[in-house]
């Protein structure tokens, strides 16, 4: 036999398991470091009840944290809640308390603050995850939905940040991360209030980070394409054929919730401030957005110029 094709027949074999093993350890790794950052600590979820809430609220109560679980449906947290109870070990895990939380209710947001406060009087984690979508042209979208948009994606998670930062700076301890869009640092077309409300929050937490860092508390930002459903397809996967769509269709399906969980994970244990999940062609669109601002403006009218000839074929 060929010695060339004996060894290959070997090396094979041992790259496989050499990967597995890597993946494997990976894994135990990222679990081992999930479990020691977050025990006994007050982790803050808001729309726990999305795919990315579900999957932090899972490894989060299994490693040993004191889960406060927010959403809009009471019936579903408690259902959320049975679940994760049912799927871990009463002895080492705590039972999540529950708070009705909707972003798009601002009227009703100091009684949710104060019901966030009064579970455990204090916090060390808030997680800012949830967000209003929308994809429309410009002129069709009314003053009462911008004002919507910009509740739940702006005001929402501002009002929660103030309302729970007095208890982290008088224990000079704390950490706040934002789940945002990429849209937060690169706005397309098509999405001009969704886009203009990331921004606005990006910005607000990028400020805030600089005002709060000599009282020990961390912030952090994770810039995503956006969040696939675990088990279905994104909308966005569908998008027009336009060139500006190709952004965010390198990545079919986005990102799975349990590896924007695992970043989470990440950044609690190594504090980055700020942290972009995506493809390399979005990442090349937010350089030339900052260093070749116009040939970044004309691909943008391009793509809409695309999609306008896409849809009249």
């Amino acid at each position: 036999m060929d010695p060339v094709w004996t060894t290959t027949v070997l090396l094979v074999p041992c790259v496989v398991v050499l990967t597995a093993g890597f993946f494997y350890l990976y894994s135990a790794v990222i679990g081992l470091l999930s479990k020691t950052s977050v025990r006994n600590k007050v982790v803050v979820i808001t729309d726990a009840l999305s795919g990315l809430g579900k999957e932090c609220a899972g490894v989060f109560h299994k490693g040993g944290a004191r889960l406060i679980l927010c959403g809009k449906c009471w019936d579903k947290l408690q259902e959320l809640a049975d679940d994760l109870a049912n799927a871990s070990d009463p002895t080492v895990t705590f039972p999540p308390k529950l708070v009705l939380l909707d972003f798009g209710d601002m009227d009703s947001m100091p009684e949710a603050v104060e019901e966030i406060l009064e579970c455990y009087g204090c916090l060390d984690i808030l997680i800012l995850n949830s967000s209003m979508k929308l994809r429309a042209p410009a002129q069709t979208v009314s003053l009462e939905t911008d004002r919507l948009m910009m509740d739940n994606n702006y005001f929402g998670p501002a009002t929660l940040a103030k309302g729970v930062l007095p208890t982290m700076i008088s224990r000079r301890t704390g950490h706040l991360i934002l789940v945002n869009s990429i849209q937060g640092k690169l706005a397309v077309p098509f999405r001009t209030t969704y886009a203009a409300s990331k921004h606005a929050v990006q910005a607000f937490f990028d400020s805030l980070r600089a005002e709060v860092e000599e009282y020990g508390i961390s912030v952090s930002t994770i810039n995503h394409t956006f969040i696939s459903p675990s088990s279905s397809s994104s909308p966005e996967a569908s998008s027009s054929r336009s060139l500006w769509s190709l952004l965010y269709t390198q990545k079919p399906l986005g990102v799975s919730p349990d590896e924007a969980a695992t970043e989470i994970v990440k950044t609690l244990n190594n504090k980055r401030k700020e942290v972009v999940i995506a493809p390399s062609l979005p990442k090349v669109a937010l350089y030339a957005r900052s260093f070749f601002p116009n040939v970044f403006f004309a691909v943008m009218a391009a793509g809409v110029n695309n999609a306008a000839a896409c849809e009249d074929m």
